[in-house]
């Protein structure tokens, strides 16, 4: 079902209309063939690099389509809602960008932005640890200064795109300083001493590539290091902030596309003589779904404005990857509960829908590292600190 948006400017809205139509006539088709057989589709980025979508956030002056991240992520959430694992694919390479685009100098900005955005490479964003997921503190990955820039020994793990991609936006280690010690770099995705573990045996995704990544005294040229030494863990999490919304607008679609197979099969399917809509315990059902869908469509939205407007916007994204992924998490349940036995099956693809949507609230910081940061931004501003009345 087509969703009722609210789109900025009438080009915006065209762009979402264009990405739905592509979506739906390219991605929904093969998706559940795809997912089955573990097949990486690189044709279908290649697709949407030509289409726009990968460059759709960023600058015309580097080919970029210059749209708000309000308009990219309601054209993600229609990749999504056809095919999860392109849709997170999206996500993850519009992120790796995010250091070059924000942190690197107007000279690498012009050097390496247009062939990432255009799609002719994919990127791939290599933060996460075997010991230091959450702990971005933890990294043992280091950067040893060489004359001609550094070299990179450690491992990766848990990277989407890992071994396909064509460019890593790698976070390593330049000092013991425990906060201050982390540099980021743009890797180049053969780079020689380069290596990958095995493709990930996952419940979910299975389209999408995760791996590990081994760095054996990897040569990185100095100008590929993004931003200045020991910034990389600003850089890390001011990525994660727009990464955060865009799973965020991929657990909404996720959770679209279930809530659409379960509302037509409420109207199709029969029992005692009457469509099992008609039951108002089946209706409310519906209804509460319809209401979890909407919520997490209006938390990432609101997230994104105020990314706009150059606002701060760090804890309003981690309420929305909250919010849309613990949805997409109820949603897919309750799919399969209004499929019945025919839910639990492959022949249906809320099955499917169930087993994606748990990785949802895992990935780009698990839910319990976003009440941390929702938390402690909550407790850090200044406007609500409201005390207690003193005693008598």
């Amino acid at each position: 079902m087509a969703v009722d948006r609210l789109v900025p400017t009438e080009v915006g809205a065209e762009l979402v209309r264009l990405v739905r139509e592509i979506a739906q006539a390219e991605l929904a088709p093969r998706a559940a063939a795809d997912e089955a057989a573990g097949r990486f589709p690189r044709d279908v980025f290649s697709l949407l690099g030509r289409s726009g979508v990968l460059g759709m956030p960023y600058p015309q002056e580097y080919g970029g389509a210059g749209q708000p991240y309000e308009v990219y992520l309601q054209a993600l959430e229609e990749i999504a809602t056809a095919w999860l694992s392109v849709g997170v694919g999206v996500s993850v390479h519009v992120m790796s960008l995010c250091p070059l685009q924000i942190f690197g100098t107007r000279a690498q900005r012009q050097a390496l932005l247009p062939p990432l955005i255009a799609g002719d490479t994919l990127g791939a964003y290599a933060l996460s640890e075997a010991q230091a997921g959450s702990d971005i503190a933890g990294m043992t990955t280091r950067a040893k200064v060489t004359d001609e820039g550094y070299e990179l020994s450690g491992a990766k793990a848990w990277i989407t795109h890992g071994s396909v991609a064509d460019f890593y936006s790698t976070f390593a280690r330049t000092s013991d300083e425990p906060r201050g010690g982390i540099s980021c770099f743009l890797v180049p995705g053969r780079a020689p001493g380069m290596s990958f573990g095995a493709p990930e045996y996952k419940m979910g995704m299975t389209a999408s590539t995760t791996t590990a990544i081994y760095f054996d005294q990897v040569p990185v040229a100095e100008e590929r290091r993004i931003g200045p030494v020991g910034e990389g863990m600003r850089i890390a999490l001011s990525a994660l902030d727009s990464g955060r919304l865009g799973i965020a607008a991929c657990a909404t679609g996720l959770a679209q596309a279930a809530l659409d197979c379960a509302s037509a099969w409420a109207r199709e399917w029969a029992q005692f003589g009457r469509t099992i809509s008609s039951f108002q315990g089946l209706q409310f059902m519906l209804a509460d779904m319809a209401a979890a869908v909407d919520s997490a469509r209006a938390s990432y939205l609101h997230a994104a404005r105020k990314r706009d407007a150059g606002k701060p916007f760090t804890r309003d994204a981690a309420v929305a990857k909250l919010i849309a992924t613990d949805a997409a998490m109820k949603v897919t349940t309750d799919a399969v509960q209004v499929l019945g036995g025919y839910g639990y099956t492959a022949d249906f693809p809320v099955e499917r829908y169930l087993r994606e949507a748990k990785v949802t609230q895992i990935f780009e910081g698990t839910n319990q590292i976003q009440r941390l940061v929702i938390s402690r931004q909550l407790l850090r501003d200044p406007e609500r600190d409201v005390r207690p009345p003193s005693p008598g």
